[in-house]
């Protein structure tokens, strides 16, 4: 128990930069005494103490440390509670105080998990992942050995080459003397050395050959015809499809400089975010009861660059933050770039090469069509109809599983 407990002194004081070795002699305390004298040593020391949500997951660390055998009980407790959250505390931006201090006392039993019980506890283990990568936390804790879900683009199946149904032969040629003569005139030249009566019968059935080649041919024009019918519904269905292609939208990374309030809605946050451009573009984003305006700044974000730009209470708006929603609605976050993930950068998808629209046009709703085919799959990547949006250092991501995107 004293090994965990040292566990999380070093993560919580790394997590608030503060120095671990001035506690060191205090590792006889309580949980609770040493975790609260940590965080009142911090810069925000009071502010981060006013919780109850904070004191309760310091309680669940206490009680976690005490047992000594089975833990599967507290495990699926967690597994439960972050079903619907990428973090125990907060808006799922950044770790709390509180993920780093149950994520030390657990790690230890986490990788000692079978397969098995590691096929029970997915939401544990994508936290854990998550609180691993987010804090830095290599030098202190074994990295998670995860098996995460590989991609592969689907693979579009060539269209069959339509044969020519149009049912004409060629003409049959004979030879004569060395010279081609049509077959018509070796009929007529055959029918010469007949009797009359056979010469009647053979004009009689080459009329009725005549009659039932003419019939044919005009069922074959019928079709024909009714092809050419179709031809311009077709073109229709295809114009629908191009409407509906995510290669319309101009998705680019971008890193957001500065963010503040609006002025005049408190829903609204004003956010200048730099996508490689000459100068940052300025984007009005309904982030206010979900993000501050310190949690945003410096992060890369996932925008969409050919909206029409147009004002959001009186404040000009020039792009949309691509963010996702967790299943029951109650947390939003903007979408995550990978690290090495450039500002201006595409982002792409495997199969849809379509240049994009220099701007959209609203009248032509194509954002509406396209965007409920934007979702999470249940490895949190983010997806058009489960094609992973891509960039040159790999998949966008999310904190929420199987979440819309807009």
């Amino acid at each position: 128990m004293a090994s965990l407990k040292q566990n999380v002194v070093s993560a919580l004081c790394k997590h608030l930069s503060v120095d671990p070795s001035s506690f060191a002699s205090d590792l006889g305390s309580d949980l609770k005494s040493l975790c609260t004298r940590i965080l009142k040593s911090s810069q925000n020391g009071d502010a981060n103490l006013n919780t109850d949500d904070l004191m309760k997951w310091i309680g669940f660390t206490e009680s976690f440390l005490e047992i000594s055998d089975d833990r599967s009980k507290s495990f699926k407790e967690l597994n439960e509670e972050l079903s619907t959250k990428s973090t125990l505390i907060g808006s799922g931006l950044k770790p709390s105080a509180a993920d780093v201090i149950v994520f030390s006392a657990v790690h230890s039993s986490v990788i000692g998990l079978s397969s098995s019980d590691r096929a029970q506890l997915p939401h544990l283990l994508r936290w854990a992942d998550y609180i691993h990568n987010k804090e830095d936390l290599g030098q202190l804790f074994e990295k998670l050995s995860l098996e995460k879900v590989q991609f592969a683009p689907p693979v579009l199946k060539p269209v069959k080459k339509v044969e020519d149904s149009s049912g004409k032969k060629p003409v049959q040629e004979g030879k004569s003397n060395g010279k081609k003569i049509p077959q018509e005139a070796k009929e007529v030249k055959s029918n010469e050395k007949k009797t009359p009566q056979e010469a009647k019968e053979a004009s009689s059935s080459e009329t009725d050959s005549k009659v039932k080649k003419s019939a044919d041919t005009k069922k074959v024009e019928e079709g024909q015809a009714k092809t050419e019918k179709k031809k311009p519904a077709e073109k229709e269905k295809d114009n629908k499809d191009e409407e509906l292609s995510v290669s319309l939208l101009r998705i680019q990374i971008g890193r957001i400089r500065s963010a503040r309030k609006h002025p005049s809605a408190d829903s609204l946050l004003v956010e200048e975010i730099d996508v490689g451009e000459a100068k940052c573009r300025q984007v009005v984003s309904g982030l206010a009861n979900y993000c501050t305006p310190e949690e945003l700044t410096n992060r890369l974000v996932v925008l969409i660059t050919n909206v029409k730009p147009g004002k959001l209470r009186d404040m000009m708006s020039e792009g949309l933050v691509l963010c996702a929603t967790n299943t029951d609605h109650t947390a939003v976050e903007p979408l995550i770039a990978p690290d090495g993930a450039k500002p201006g950068e595409y982002v792409t998808f495997a199969g849809h090469d379509g240049k994009p629209e220099e701007v959209l046009n609203p009248k032509k709703k194509q954002l509406d069509k396209i965007t409920p085919h934007l979702f999470t799959d249940e490895a949190c990547v983010a997806t058009f109809k489960g094609i992973p949006f891509m960039t040159s250092s790999g998949p966008i991501t999310s904190s929420f599983p199987k979440a819309s995107i807009k």
